[in-house]
């Protein structure tokens, strides 16, 4: 007998409506920002693509999600403007994500930085194959249709750098959708894409010049911060914890990449209630950068709650290519 159930069944099991951090996270989400901020488009001063493939909790969770991401993303010859393109593909049990998005940046000098007003849009494709389900009662009526949505939206964020900091913040998907119907007399389920907000920040403190460098980092991320002024009467009280990820990175001879990470969360139920917080994973990861600018890198996270009983882990692995990489370097170190 299999130790877990399928993960997609578990979430709606699990209450009576299903409201929880829907986009994916990834250990190395320095290394495709563009995918949580447009403001980041263009911000190398350089063409720069990447890819990630995340295979989450291996070991014998049946339905653990598996994400890839792509992007793209150049300034354009007046400097001032940014553009770029990203894909990202999230599979959960059953049910698959696959969104696209083109991002636009306005980056405007200031001093030795630089602050981006970036805007995106796309579409995102949502299906799930709930007759794939295996369920006790076969005639539960919320697993009798399968789903296919095809969900256009947009976002923005703002994004301050320059070589040794930066900061942003945003929101890639304003627009909510609903990805399911309440069955009339049957079990009072929901299902609903929701705004994701996200804060970064990181610098880049030399410690033996440009051959050594600290970089330490920062995201955070909230999901239904506004709930409460939403219209739909059931999501006015209900969110999801806050999301933190802290990282610490050595940087050698702007080659070798090496940095561990801790990922947790914490939830606030208003002023009369202390917070509530749990732990996550802790992160070790990789990336070399070869002198024509081709990046190769890996991560490994451990499951520091009960998880770890069922999984021994999760995985990424990195792919990317820095254009113009030699000249820039000499002119002027990007290190984020």
């Amino acid at each position: 007998m299999k130790k877990t159930l399928t993960l997609f069944t578990c979430m709606f099991l699990l209450g009576k409506m299903a409201f929880a951090q829907q986009e994916p996270m990834f250990t190395k989400y320095m290394f495709n920002s563009l995918v949580y901020n447009p403001g980041y488009a263009g911000s190398k001063d350089y063409l720069s693509v990447g890819l990630i493939h995340r295979s989450q909790w291996l070991g014998e969770i049946d339905g653990a999600p598996i994400t890839q991401s792509f992007t793209a993303h150049t300034p354009l010859r007046n400097q001032r403007v940014g553009v770029g393109f990203s894909v990202v593909n999230d599979i959960i049990g059953p049910s698959r994500t696959t969104g696209a998005n083109l991002s636009y940046a306005y980056r405007i000098p200031m001093g030795k930085y630089k602050f981006s007003v970036g805007l995106q849009g796309g579409v995102d494709n949502y299906n799930a194959n709930y007759q794939d389900v295996v369920i006790d009662d076969p005639n539960d009526q919320v697993f009798q249709d399968n789903v296919n949505f095809v969900l256009p939206n947009f976002g923005m964020g703002l994004f301050f750098y320059g070589k040794s900091f930066y900061a942003g913040v945003s929101s890639p998907k304003l627009i909510e959708y609903a990805l399911g119907e309440e069955i009339p007399g049957g079990p009072q389920i929901y299902a609903r894409a929701v705004r994701h907000f996200y804060f970064m920040t990181g610098a880049a403190i030399p410690v033996k010049g440009d051959a050594v460098v600290f970089k330490p980092s920062f995201v955070w991320r909230n999901v239904g911060a506004d709930k409460r002024l939403s219209k739909l009467t059931p999501f006015q009280d209900i969110g999801a914890p806050n999301e933190f990820q802290v990282d610490l990175s050595l940087l050698f001879h702007q080659s070798l990449w090496v940095g561990t990470s801790f990922n947790s969360a914490f939830s606030i139920d208003g002023f009369e209630n202390p917070p509530r917080s749990s732990v996550g994973t802790s992160d070790f990861w990789v990336s070399y950068v070869l002198k024509n600018g081709l990046r190769i890198g890996a991560a490994y996270s451990y499951s520091l709650t009960k998880l770890n009983r069922v999984t021994s882990g999760s995985m990424e692995f990195m792919l990317g290519y820095e254009f113009d990489f030699r000249e820039n370097k000499v002119i002027t170190p990007r290190y984020f």
